[in-house]
Formats: C-alpha cells, structure tokens, sequence
C-alpha cells in the first residue's frame, strides 16, 4: 500500500518496532549457509540487548560507532542497536589498509570500534594494535589513545577474547545494566533528522570524505527502493552486496525494514552461495552489480539451481550491460529486476526503474524515472542552466534524500550541493521525453571497478611517495569483467629502474587491493594540451591499445 505522503517523519528504531508488529513471527534475518535464522520479534529482541549493552558501556547519542567487517550476522543487529540509541553507524570498506584506516580513525573523531578477525590478507586484529599500541597495555574500560583522542573502546564481534578488546557476549551480558526506563528515555530524545550513518567517499582531492546521512533519508530512500520493486511481507531478498555500501545497508536493509521483507544475507559474495540461498530459502529477489551477476549466469554450476520463485532485485553500481540484463530476464526469471542509479551523497537511490516496466528497452539501456519525493535535473556544469530533454549535463538532484553533508568539510560541502539546494553528481547524463534517465559519462575522472568507485588522484598521491618515482597518472581501462580497472603511467626519476611487481608490491598492504593499478607503463613523457595540461583521453586510448583484453 503507497503511503499518503511521500516522507515520513520515522526513527530507524520505530520502523523495526512497526515490522516488528506486522509480522512477528516471519523471518527477518536469514544466513542460508549455517544455523542462523532470527524471526522480526527474535531480531527485535537482539537489537535491543546489544543497544542497551552499548548504553551500558557508556555510549552517548552522537557518538561513531564504526563497524569494520564483512557481512557477519550482527552486523546489521549493530546496525539497529546504534539506530536506537542516537549513536552514528559509521561503516568501513572491508578492503580498507593501514593508511586508510588511520585517516578514518582521525578525520572520523570516531570514538567506538567494533572489528573481526580480518578479510582475505589483512589481520585487522593486529592492523588495530600496529595503529593503536594502547589496546594492549591500558585497561580497556579506560583506553587513552595519543594517535587517536576520541578513541574510547574497541570491540570484537565474535565470542573470542582479544587484549584490550570488548567481545560481542560481554557486550550483550551488560544489557542488564540498562534499565527499560533509561533505555525508553534514550529513544524518546531522538529525532529523524539526526545523523544516523557515516560512510566514507573517496574524493577527487585523494581525501576520503565522510558522508553524513539521517534517519529520515536513508529510512525513506528504502521505502521507496522497496516500492518500485514491489516488495510485501512476503519477499526474501538475497543480499551478496557489502554492507558498509549504501547498496547493502539501505538498498537492501532499509528497503525490507520498511515492507517487513525477509534479509537473506551472504557473509560475502561467492556465486554458488548466492545461487543455494536463493534456492533453498525461496528467494524472490537478488542484489548485485553487473559482475555478480556475470559470474552467477557464467557459472559452470548454474543450470544445477532453481531460480523460479525469483522476479525482481536491482542491478547497480557501475553501467549494466544490455546482455546481462536480459540474461537475467530470461535465464533467471526476474522479469521485474530494476536499476538504480545514485550516490552515497543521495542516500543513495535518486532513480529507478520500477517492477512493471512496460518497456525492456528502457528497463535496460536507461536508469529510470525520478524517484518520488526527488527532483532531478540535468544541468549544464558551465553556466547552471537546465538542460531539455536528450541535451547532455550533469545529473543532480534535490529532496529529502540529500546529505547533511561531509563531516568537518564544509568546503567541500559547498562544492557538492549549491545555493539552490542541487546535489551534483558528477555523472554526465540526459533525459528523455518520457522521463527516462541515461548516464552517458562523468565529469570527474573517477574509475568503477566492479562497483568500487576509484578516485586516480588518492591512487596518484600514494604512488608518488614511491622512492624514485617522478610523476604518475592514472586513467581508468576498460575491463569485460569489472567494467573498469585503474592503469597506470608513471614517470621514473632518471637513473631510477623500477618494474610493475615494484610499484604493486609497495602499494600492497597499503591501499585497498583494487585501487592497485592492475596494469603500469613507464613512460618518458605525457600527451599535452597546448597549455600544459595532461590529456588524460589520450591515456585512456593509449590503455585500451596497451590492455585491449583487460
């Protein structure tokens, strides 16, 4: 049922309260690979011993609670518990190294982290204690880190005891000294415009910039994600994507809070996992970027599964192929799939196309129609003026789901939303007559890798610490499988040898593994403009000649 208006004014916490009440006893969380099923009221019950158990510890309203892990099964049961009690979420890439979490951890003011034992090749268990010395010297109730004032406590989520660190049961042991009243007390202080969730953007400056985003914008950016793919009490929607996306916890956790749909979840994507949950557990929806999707349908294993209680989910995250769409159309029988183009800026979504498309053509080669309550435009990054229909621009928008804006960067800020309230994408695109959005280019020279957004500046700048290294540009190339992948053209300093192992073995450990160049060339010079600019168009054609099977 279409609400009467198009926002409402709603914690996070209200809205489980609310499913809560609908569908007690349907299923709200599911992890289809182990033991672990959790009913609305099961789910309810959990969220709130884990956020009285935070109350407990000390946690004030308006403190960052980072979380940095995979999708483990109370990594959206954090998520609610700080809803509920005013802290900020602040979510971090799991592919995140040293230096990056140090900038986090200071630019952040981040008071709370919760962590696992790691992801592929980083240990973040002992990432925290190279960066945090403290964690294994002072008692953990009265942690004083010199690196990082703000800092109060650091928690495992799991049951495994580290030095200096709180573990996920003790956690929920303490919820007992938190009284209802106290914790009541805490809800009723609260309000929907409060900041709710931080999430760190790369930015064109080489500095990641932290995302502020409410309640009210994330809570309705899901009600109307879920709205245009039609879910009910009934859909069970895998979710492979991250979590610390907005693709993963508002595209996928705010859409079925607010239709009390069930939440398959994959600790991490891996294609026969997505293939068996969406079996075994009936599901009628599935999340992805154009490469899971691939790997799903290229799978030598796919014609072993049943995918007929499938119909919608969303494609996002980088430009969807034509092929892949209607492979997923016909071999996976999800007739009503959408896409939905936005940014993290935006909450995310600021289109979509919805379940009954009329038309497969627009379903496939466009990004849809405005979302309701969210104006849209194309504007002409010169001169401000709106473009007509089929003229190229900037896409931008404005509305509720809108950022506060970028922690402690109020420049930048301005930069993103102008005077009369736009939110600028970066991304080049048109419209037509109908309404239909089309993302032709960007802007910016930003590379999607599989999703991942790449900012070359914050590559550029890491690799130019490399000892020897005079100059380094880098271009996004082409990729079947990832749809982009970062190149690299570096200039040595002379006299300097270097090979490609050097530059990606520095970069290793240091940056997130998709930010390393995948491809380098060494090279003498750049192409220029007459004025001195580097032309990065004849780069990027370089590349493709360079890689053409990248």
């Amino acid at each position: 049922m279409v609400r009467d208006h198009i926002t409402r004014e709603a914690t996070i916490g209200q809205l489980l309260d609310e499913a809560v009440a609908k569908v007690p006893d349907n299923d709200a969380v599911v992890y289809a690979d182990r033991n672990y099923r959790q009913t609305w009221t099961e789910f309810r019950d959990t969220v709130d011993k884990a956020a009285k158990g935070l109350m407990a510890l000390g946690v004030k309203k308006g403190e960052k609670v980072a979380v940095w892990a995979t999708n483990v099964p109370h990594w959206v049961t954090l998520q609610f518990a700080t809803a509920r009690i005013g802290a900020i979420l602040l979510t971090i890439n799991i592919n995140y190294r040293n230096a990056e979490i140090d900038y986090l951890l200071r630019q952040s003011d981040c008071d709370n982290i919760f962590v696992i034992d790691g992801y592929r090749d980083t240990d973040y268990v002992k990432t925290l204690y190279e960066l945090i010395p403290e964690l294994k010297t002072q008692p953990r109730d009265h942690l004083r880190s010199e690196k990082y004032p703000n800092l109060k406590r650091v928690l495992f989520m799991g049951p495994e005891k580290h030095r200096g660190m709180y573990s996920w049961n003790e956690l929920l042991a303490m919820s007992v000294q938190t009284s209802d009243e106290e914790y009541a007390q805490r809800q009723s202080e609260l309000s929907c415009h409060d900041v709710v969730n931080m999430q760190y953007t790369s930015g064109t400056t080489g500095f990641p910039k932290g995302v502020m985003l409410t309640h009210h914008n994330i809570a309705n950016n899901g009600y109307w994600i879920g709205m245009n793919q039609n879910f009910t009490t009934n859909d069970r929607v895998c979710i492979p994507v991250p979590l610390f996306h907005c693709f993963g916890c508002v595209l996928g956790v705010m859409a079925c809070l607010n239709h009390a749909s069930t939440m398959v979840i994959l600790e991490k994507y891996e294609p026969v996992n997505v293939m068996m949950s969406i079996e075994t557990e009936g599901c009628t929806a599935v999340y992805g970027v154009p490469t899971m999707f691939i790997n799903v349908l290229d799978h030598k294993l796919f014609s072993k599964f049943d995918f007929s209680t499938l119909r919608t989910g969303i494609m996002a995250g980088s430009p969807c192929p034509t092929k892949t769409m209607q492979e997923c159309v016909e071999r996976m029988n999800m007739k009503e799939l959408t896409i939905v183009f936005g940014l993290t800026e935006t909450s995310p979504g600021m289109t979509q196309t919805r379940f009954d498309e009329p038309s497969l053509e627009k379903k496939c080669s466009t990004v849809g129609k405005a979302m309701a309550g969210i104006e849209v435009a194309v504007i002409d990054p010169e001169t401000g003026r709106i473009m007509g229909p089929e003229e190229h621009g900037e896409l931008c928008c404005r509305g509720y789901n809108v950022m506060k804006g970028y922690y402690k960067m109020p420049e930048e800020t301005a930069k993103a939303i102008d005077k009369d309230g736009w939110l600028h994408s970066g991304d080049i695109g048109k419209v037509d007559e109908e309404g239909y959005y089309s993302v032709t280019g960007r802007l910016k020279d930003m590379i999607i890798r599989g999703g991942e957004n790449i900012y070359p500046k914050e590559v550029e700048d890491f690799i130019h610490h490399i000892p020897g290294v005079q100059d380094v540009q880098v271009v996004g190339l082409t990729s079947k499988r990832y749809g982009e992948l970062p190149a690299a053209f570096i200039i040595l300093r002379p006299g300097v040898a270097m090979t490609s192992d050097d530059v990606q073995d520095h970069c290793r450990g240091q940056i997130a593994f998709y930010k390393v160049p995948r491809h380098i060339q060494f090279v003498n010079e750049y192409p220029l403009t007459a004025s001195g600019k580097i032309m990065k168009f004849k780069l990027r054609e370089t590349a493709s000649q360079l890689w053409p099977d990248a």
